[in-house]
């Protein structure tokens, strides 16, 4: 079978859908990928064929994080917050339909489409007219439900939910209408997202339920529609690894620092507050820089800093993770039994960060709320042994992920030969 897989977004946006692609390949299926410019090397490099699709992600997620800055600290700004909502949706409109171009060339004779949350109304589309099955994956909860925004009534939380996709449909209704009247389609009468589950197709949960308590019994009726997988992932293994083994082997356990796919504003500020708060507390610091140039910054010899670090095997050598809270690294860290402080800088990470603390396996706060006094009084709370013993409760809970991946893939395959059989 040809499958077509598309997903916009950093690396953790398109790796999952990297992983149950090269699992497809290994069953003899065609695969094929649209994803991110700045995303083809890495999924090139993993063995599967990709075609850039959309804009390159690193400017848009520097808007989208000064975005949710500003919506925390300043709600009140709302020139400001147009003027960064702009950064962040003008590229994407410009891209819109070179987008669905692509992805309409690239589906052409395919059996099924997999989609991520970014753009799936454009998969959807292209799936509607092509009359093939579509299938999206979720890394949170994003269909309405109780358990999301925890903190509200379960009702409003589902009408908060429910008005999110309505309003994101609303604002690029002018841009989908043309993109189906392109494909012979009428227009939209209602939101993307309901036109995708009223029409039945499959929407992988691509995390942990444990999560979210509760959100499988709400979901009973859409049980076989929204089946759990946990997260999905390569665990592909770096360079470092061997040298950070040793350097841990050589001392106490370190505290890992991870910032993910967007830049820190001030490497020398954030190096200097994680090593002055480990001397504080008498602890090593293990820093993964990712996208933050931390290569000329000056440090202890109590920190290490590499650029990229295979998660599955070294974390389980660390006292806690300290993370930006992308669900990816989420779920790693809570598979190796840790406790995690998430320093969130948008609104999805935000989202993991109270499900950490719901758990108690942490806890969170926002990237730019902190400071060396809070940082350390925050790795005091989740270095206690009951952090230690709840996250390590957790981990007997969490999914394993090459059996998530043959999982999802196992209902690729299954979604495609029902739906061919029909």
């Amino acid at each position: 079978m040809r499958f077509v897989l598309a997903s916009w977004g950093s690396r953790g946006d398109i790796e999952p859908f990297a992983a149950v692609g090269r699992e497809l390949v290994g069953r003899g299926h065609d695969v094929r990928m649209a994803v991110s410019p700045d995303m083809v090397d890495f999924v090139s490099a993993a063995g599967l064929t990709a075609v850039g699709y959309g804009p390159n992600v690193q400017p848009i997620a520097h808007a989208h994080r000064a975005y949710w800055t500003c919506f925390f600290r300043s709600f009140w700004k709302t020139r400001e917050l147009n003027r960064l909502r702009g950064e962040v949706w003008n590229p994407i409109a410009a891209c819109y339909h070179e987008m669905s171009a692509t992805l309409l060339s690239l589906a052409d004779g395919a059996d099924l489409i997999f989609t991520g949350l970014n753009f799936e109304d454009i998969a959807a589309n292209v799936a509607e007219h092509y009359r093939i099955p579509l299938v999206t994956q979720h890394w949170f909860p994003l269909r309405p439900n109780g358990q999301l925004l925890s903190f509200l009534p379960a009702p409003l939380s589902r009408g908060l939910i429910t008005l999110f996709w309505w309003m994101s449909w609303r604002g690029a209704k002018a841009l989908e209408d043309t993109q189906r009247r392109a494909l012979g389609l009428p227009d939209a009468a209602c939101s993307g997202a309901r036109r995708i589950t009223e029409r039945g197709s499959l929407e992988i949960q691509a995390y942990d339920e444990v999560f979210f308590p509760g959100l499988q019994a709400e979901w009973a009726r859409w049980r076989e529609q929204r089946p759990f997988v946990g997260t999905l992932t390569m665990e592909l293994p770096t360079d470092a690894d061997e040298d950070v083994l040793d350097w841990i082997s050589a001392g106490t356990p370190p505290i890992f620092f991870g910032f993910g796919s967007i830049p820190v504003e001030s490497p020398a500020a954030t190096l200097a507050m994680i090593d002055a708060a480990c001397a504080q507390l008498g602890e090593r610091a293990l820093v993964c820089g990712a996208s933050s140039d931390f290569s000329d910054v000056a440090h202890s010899e109590r920190v290490k800093v590499v650029d990229t670090v295979n998660y599955a095997a070294v974390f389980p050598a660390c006292r806690a993770v300290v993370h930006h809270g992308a669900p990816g690294t989420t779920a790693a860290g809570m598979r190796a039994g840790i406790p995690a402080l998430i320093l969130s800088t948008d609104i999805d990470q935000t989202v993991w960060g109270v499900a950490v603390k719901r758990l108690k396996v942490g806890t969170a706060r926002h990237f730019w709320t902190v400071n060396q006094e809070s940082l350390v009084a925050d790795l005091r709370t989740i270095l206690g042994s009951q952090y230690v013993a709840r996250a390590r409760e957790i981990a007997t809970r969490m999914s394993k992920p090459a059996e998530s991946v043959s999982a999802a893939a196992d209902l690729l395959e299954n979604f495609a030969q029902v739906e061919v059989a029909r």
